[in-house]
């Protein structure tokens, strides 16, 4: 029992420094302005709505909130990769 907590309070953890490099990344990109940033700021709101509302069917379909963490996280990975190629 306590296995699974542990594990999910580490995959929470986790997610938090991960998502904190995508935000580092996204206000280095958004900071230079231009279309590039603009559009960046656009996929930021709708990719926020989207995961929320992604995460919402999870749980009503009966989904873990294991489940959740780790595609939240496979999500801001995908970000951090995008984001540091430039």
């Amino acid at each position: 029992m306590y296995d699974s907590w542990l594990r999910l309070g580490l995959d929470t953890v986790r997610l938090g420094m991960e998502a904190q490099t995508v935000v580092a990344l996204r206000l280095a990109k958004l900071s230079l302005g231009g279309s590039a940033a603009q559009a960046e700021a656009e996929r930021m709101v709708i990719e926020k709505m989207e995961a929320a509302a992604e995460a919402a069917i999870t749980l009503a379909a009966g989904g873990s909130p294991e489940r959740v963490v780790r595609d939240y996280r496979r999500k801001v990975r995908a970000n951090a990769h995008r984001l540091s190629r430039g």
